[in-house]
């Protein structure tokens, strides 16, 4: 890199430490404001917030991988989690809002009753806050020397030294600032991150090596180009993704909804319900939710499709694993002085979005869910939020160690999903139906971590394992549910009075509450389910035929998104909204 691009790198740096400073005073009213932002996010900062968290340094890389492996259809191993996105939309996003809660796992306590409840909201805040999301932090870190490593091939031990400044840098200025904060860095860190993914992608398709889009669809398989998976149990070759029936099964019929995955939740959860709690109203959360779900799935990964692509004419030579390195090469060999810095600084932008909203969404769960209600209650929100910020640093430096220890990070993603099979229907039926109890939830959540090792022992791997861990764990909680006590009538009574949720499955407590106005309007909610998906495929696929020159095509799917659009906002509008939650 020139002088010109250190320049624009550091002056990224400083404005986003200024933003930080900015938001500071927000931050230090209370933990409200400093995990929830006062509870007044618009919605486009909420939803943006959501998908630039998901965007993380390592996230170009992934997808240039399935592409230059499978073709763009390789997609469609991520692709598949936009049925559970959408449902979160429209089944769970005004529920998130309405409770009125801090964190997901605090959750737990209004819901369910007893020592069970009180276990499984002190459990779930250091599992998910502390163990997984440390884990989560490392491989973002080890991504991240990756990807810096291959642009300007300095020696490991040193790019960590550059990696850990920066995130002792998104530490310290997540401590200060607070959700506010992170939400405000994450909107421009975001612009730039995509802003400068789409320059990539311009100049390396139209480079001379390339010949743009006719010079991709004159030199490369046709099937490459291929939007869907083949259905087949033989291997394909090269090019497009063949998924056998059972694989087609587990990916598009079982995992969106089954599997606990971050930023996929089932149901919502983790920082996709804190932007959504955090929102101003019902209103603002489901429609931050919408516009995540189609800016994650639909519009941000067309770039990096594209960069894919020419990579397997750029550099042929890369192996199956390493083809993701095709778009730090990309970069590395085609920018010009200056947008080679913003590239530079747009990666460290994906990287730092993902860090600040981990470290603060773990931090609520710690401090929220485990020091207050655990280990010092009582307290005024002075002492909290310095806690707040002290617990940000521990986090951090907790992080820091653990990515020392990581070597690799493939296939963490299949393990998370294999170890969180099976509690998906829990996550989404404790909304629904009164009988769940925190029983349900804790086996549930034990079952796979049982049947996991055991399946690896005999040789089952994924995705055809989730046909056992899914129906095994799902027996094992169901029996489990009937087998303990439910909820006491006090706490369902003091849920429903504050969720109203509805349905056929809370009949019990609902015809003990005539005074309470529940839910309804299901089947509207279920049509908008699917045609959300029909949506979000469309603008997807549209998209694409547009970006490839094929504008009947394009032209058909505009015309569904817009047919889809119309029946989503014809429904919301006959349903109407509950009395917003201040």
């Amino acid at each position: 890199m020139e002088l010109i691009d250190y320049l624009i790198v550091i002056a990224y740096f400083i404005f986003s430490v200024a933003i930080a400073l900015v938001y500071s005073k927000r931050a230090g009213k209370s933990t409200n404001d400093f995990f929830l932002s006062g509870r007044n996010l618009p919605w486009y900062l909420a939803g943006i917030s959501m998908v630039a968290t998901t965007f993380a340094a390592d996230t170009p890389l992934a997808v240039t991988e399935l592409v230059a492996n499978n073709g763009i259809s390789g997609n469609w191993l991520w692709w598949n989690f936009a049925f559970g996105g959408m449902l979160t939309v429209f089944f769970f996003a005004r529920l998130w809002r309405r409770a009125g809660i801090m964190t997901e796992a605090e959750f737990a306590e209004i819901r369910y009753s007893g020592k069970p409840a009180r276990f499984l909201r002190g459990f779930r805040a250091l599992y998910l806050g502390l163990f997984m999301n440390v884990i989560i932090i490392g491989w973002v870190n080890k991504a991240m020397s990756s990807i810096l490593q291959g642009m300007f091939g300095i020696d490991e031990s040193l790019i960590m030294f550059y990696v850990f400044g920066c995130m002792i840098l998104v530490a310290a200025y997540s401590a200060i600032s607070g959700l506010w904060g992170v939400v405000i860095t994450d909107a421009f860190q975001f612009f730039i991150a995509m802003f400068g993914c789409i320059v990539l992608a311009i100049i390396v398709v139209n480079s001379p090596q390339v010949g743009g889009i006719a010079g991709l669809k004159q030199n490369l398989p046709e099937h490459v180009f291929n939007f869907f998976p083949t259905i087949s149990d033989i291997p394909s070759a090269a090019g497009t993704l063949a998924m056998s029936v059972f694989s087609f099964l587990a990916y598009i019929g079982i995992i969106w909804w089954a599997s606990w995955y971050p930023g996929s939740e089932p149901g919502g959860g983790g920082y996709v319900a804190q932007r959504m709690m955090s929102a101003k109203d019902e209103k603002h959360s489901l429609f931050a939710t919408l516009f995540f779900q189609i800016a994650h799935y639909a519009i941000r990964p067309w770039p990096w499709i594209l960069v894919g692509l020419a990579s397997l004419l750029l550099y042929p030579e890369l192996s199956d694993s390493h083809k993701g390195m095709g778009f730090i090469y990309a970069m590395r060999d085609f920018l010009p002085a200056g947008l080679k810095g913003l590239l530079v600084a747009a990666f460290f932008a994906a990287y730092m979005s993902t860090i600040a909203t981990q470290l603060n969404w773990g931090t609520s769960y710690i401090i929220n869910d485990f020091y207050k209600r655990f280990i010092n209650e009582g307290k005024d929100e002075t002492h909290y939020v310095l806690s707040s910020r002290i617990a940000t640093i521990i986090l951090m430096l907790v992080s820091l160690v653990v990515t020392l220890f990581i070597s690799k990070i493939s296939g963490a993603w299949s393990f998370i999903i294999e170890c969180g099979a099976g509690v998906g229907l829990v996550l989404i039926l404790r909304w629904f139906w009164w009988r769940i109890n925190a029983w349900s939830e804790i086996s549930a959540m034990i079952t796979p971590f049982i049947i996991f090792p055991i399946l690896k022992s005999v040789g089952i791997l994924f995705p055809y394992s989730l046909f056992i861990i899914v129906p095994g764990t799902t027996l094992v909680w169901v029996i489990v549910t009937f087998l303990t006590r439910p909820t006491s009538e006090e706490v369902l009574f003091s849920f429903y009075r504050k969720i109203h949720p509805g349905g056929l499955m809370w009949k019990k407590i609902s015809s003990q509450m005539p005074d309470v106005e529940s839910d309804s309007g299901f089947f509207r909610l279920f049509i908008n389910w699917l045609i959300g998906v029909i949506l979000v495929y469309s603008i997807l696929f549209g998209t694409g035929k547009l970006i490839m020159g094929e504008f009947t095509s394009f032209i058909i799917y505009l015309i569904i998104a817009a047919i889809s659009v119309s029946i989503i906002y014809i429904n919301l509008s006959k349903i109407g909204w509950k009395t917003v939650i201040k």
